[in-house]
């Protein structure tokens, strides 16, 4: 009997390196699987349905809330953003484990229904390391840098709030130790309580 997959909880500050290290995990573990949030935005240029967000009115979004098909949703700029239940339970029951990358209010939400994910907060080797990446981008001027900083600052300070921290002064030790631990997780004894009592009742 194949167990069910591992839930697993990534959250970290903007310029952590999530992406980078998701797309790294991504290549290296083909038992991983990347829930894609919803969203009642349009889509921006570039973007695809089903690959970015799963793009969805308003309407669509909160007859999914009201069914309980929604693990987490919030609301940013009159735009609602959730992550759809029914994906992550199937690839769960088929054994693959599923990796949410969502802020910290989110992540709150999953630990309350889901108390059996693991956590991992991805932090920067410093908040001046931080700082440096939001610059070399390239892409916001000062006042949002700033704005991003403060924001980071109020999001580490949840980090003891997860399992796992994993600093991302390379990208390779940190997909290394995030491998590590889902590694681990899926040999913790509760997780295989059937497999142990099979055992049992077969000697």
């Amino acid at each position: 009997m194949k167990n069910n997959g591992q839930l697993i909880v990534l959250s970290g500050p903007s310029g952590a390196g999530k992406d980078t290290i998701l797309k790294r995990l991504l290549e290296q573990n083909k038992n991983l699987r990347l829930s894609v949030s919803a969203t009642t935005r349009m889509p921006r240029p570039g973007e695809t349905d089903g690959v970015d967000y799963h793009f969805i009115s308003k309407e669509q979004f909160h007859a999914m809330l009201d069914q309980g098909k929604m693990l987490e949703s919030a609301e940013y700029c009159e735009n609602c953003y959730g992550t759809p239940r029914e994906p992550i339970e199937n690839w769960m029951s088929q054994g693959y484990d599923v990796i949410l990358e969502i802020e910290v209010q989110g992540g709150s939400q999953i630990k309350k229904k889901c108390p059996d994910c693991a956590s991992i907060f991805i932090l920067p080797p410093s908040l001046s390391a931080l700082e440096q990446r939001l610059r070399d981008r390239g892409t916001e001027d000062e006042q949002v840098i700033q704005k991003r900083l403060a924001t980071a600052r109020k999001e580490i300070a949840e980090a003891v709030h997860y399992d796992y921290e994993v600093i991302n002064d390379t990208v390779e030790n940190a997909v290394n130790q995030i491998n590590h631990i889902i590694c681990a997780e899926k040999h913790k004894v509760f997780r295989n309580a059937d497999l142990i009592e099979r055992m049992l009742t077969n000697a």
